[in-house]
């Protein structure tokens, strides 16, 4: 495994990419752990003065003008963490607990959280023995970052708290941590709130999203072709002049990838005199909609490049005109600008669900010669009729959870905190969404995969004839009812991990 080096470049989503859902191996850049000891350098000269500096030696939020004495300020970053400890609900994934910490200590080696080195190559050594800390899924505003989450994350530090090692073995912190030689670390000044400061909860589920979303987005404009092709439909939307007309450019990337998945289709030259004007607009609109999707998406991935590049500390430690060090104050953790983007990507993912479920239904519906519920012997047989009621049941479950999170804010801190993001809400929405609509397009290209068994002889286009092999590889044709429940699972599966699909649908998209 290739490592990852952290402090000397950004991060880019195309390279997390490959990481997805994968055991990560980091190595420190020299230059970020200079700028990780200069900036301890200037903190703890501040910090023995006489200076108020919020959360190095004063309470927290509501508590700010609350004065530590000088010999419980180790304390006082410790009683942090086990305060904000207070997450709830089911565990997170390992793939966002292993990104959390990738784009936490990727942040410390900014140089201006003020933490000790000694606590990155900690983060650094948990990352590449796979060793992850526990973390509640319920619990954080998204407004002084991912507080609780971010407090999970980081109680394995000083003992607490619990982890998953390589093999996925839930185990207490302590042992966890002694099978590799690691004892707990004693915090100094300022590092549990450097630690529990960001907003790496919510980045880490929005870069997962990201990654996913984009590959989405190719898939679902070939099993559109796919359906396409199993409807008789016209690709004569997809002209190029016609999108001219109207440059969105993810309408055009749309239209385009269509073009070339269709390209030698037997099955496109049997219809080329065909009298129907126009085709449903699932399939007629497609452009627009799928379009629309990629549009949203790449202003998206825009925001969360930038986001898990970023200072969501508080406060930082920066330095001043004269080469000494200042502690500034402000809202560089607030999660406005994740939540906006998480809830919009939502919006939008709902969209593409709703339109390829209307495309399932077309291909039930008896279009253009296909046999009703696309199988010949019905009555006897349901065919397809129960994985269009799946797919309907997914569709609606995503409107309801596209209700903006982000519109609402509760006060807290006793009113120090007096508007918040609500930024994680957003984000564990958001996720849940892909969950169903990558279920959605699935079985639309199970169904599709059926349809074009029956428009046999004739041939589709070069994109969905090779999409319907790799299914059939795991699908069979269905001649009589069976439990289409494992098909779906296998059409999900094969959907969000078949290499062969991925990359079919990627060149088309003009991917390597």
């Amino acid at each position: 495994m290739t490592a990852l080096t952290l402090g000397e470049a950004p991060l880019d989503l195309d390279v997390l990419d490959g990481l997805l859902a994968a055991p990560l191996r980091v190595e420190l850049a020299p230059a970020g752990l200079r700028r990780v000891s200069e900036c301890r350098r200037r903190l703890e000269t501040l910090a023995g003065g006489r200076q108020a500096i919020y959360g190095v030696n004063t309470g927290f939020g509501h508590l700010k003008n609350k004065r530590i004495p000088p010999d419980q300020l180790d304390q006082l970053q410790e009683n942090l963490l086990v305060s904000h400890a207070v997450g709830v609900g089911a565990p997170a994934p390992p793939e966002i607990v292993r990104w959390m910490l990738l784009f936490k200590l990727h942040m410390l080696l900014a140089g201006s959280s003020g933490v000790r080195a000694d606590v990155c190559e900690r983060l650094a050594a948990w990352l590449n023995a796979d060793l992850l800390p526990l973390v509640p899924t319920r619990g954080s505003l998204g407004a002084s970052g991912d507080l609780a989450p971010l407090a999970h994350l980081f109680l394995p530090l000083i003992g607490r708290g619990e982890m998953l090692d390589a093999s996925g073995t839930r185990l207490p912190a302590l042992p966890a941590q002694a099978a590799l030689g690691l004892a707990p670390l004693r915090l100094a000044p300022k590092e549990g709130l450097a630690l529990i400061n960001g907003t790496q909860f919510m980045s880490a589920y929005a870069a997962n999203i990201g990654v996913r979303a984009r590959r989405l987005a190719d898939l679902a404009d070939l099993v559109l072709c796919m359906s396409l092709e199993g409807l008789r439909g016209s690709v004569r939307p997809m002209d190029e002049r016609l999108m001219a007309l109207r440059p969105h450019p993810g309408a055009a990337a749309v239209a385009a990838n269509v073009r070339r998945h269709m390209r030698d289709s037997e099955i496109l030259k049997s219809h080329a005199g065909c009298d129907r004007v126009q085709d449903p607009y699932s399939l007629r609109c497609a452009p627009q909609v799928h379009g629309a999707f990629r549009d949203a998406l790449e202003h998206f991935r825009v925001v969360v490049t930038r986001e898990i590049n970023s200072v969501t500390d508080n406060p930082a430690v920066l330095e001043a005109a004269d080469g000494t060090g200042e502690v500034v104050s402000g809202g560089l953790f607030h999660g406005a600008p994740l939540a906006l983007v998480l809830d919009y990507l939502a919006i939008a993912l709902t969209d593409l669900g709703s339109i390829s479920e209307r495309r399932v239904y077309l291909l039930l519906s008896g279009e253009d010669g296909l046999p009703k519920l696309l199988m010949p012997d019905t009555g006897l047989n349901s065919g397809f009729m129960l994985p269009q009621y799946t797919a309907a049941a997914l569709v609606n479950e995503c409107k309801v959870l596209s209700t903006p999170a982000s519109v609402d804010s509760i006060p807290t801190s006793l009113g120090q905190e007096d508007h918040v993001s609500m930024g994680a809400t957003a984000a564990l929405k958001c996720f849940e969404v892909l969950d169903r609509i990558e279920t959605v397009l699935a079985i639309e290209m199970m169904c599709a995969a059926q349809a074009l068994d029956l428009r046999a002889p004739l041939r589709p286009g070069a994109g969905p004839r090779n999409a319907h092999a790799i299914v059939r590889e795991a699908i069979a044709f269905a001649d009589a009812d069976r439990e289409f429940g494992r098909d779906i699972h296998t059409a999900v599966t094969l959907l969000r991990r078949s290499e062969p699909l991925r990359r079919l649908a990627r060149h088309a998209a003009g991917g390597a």
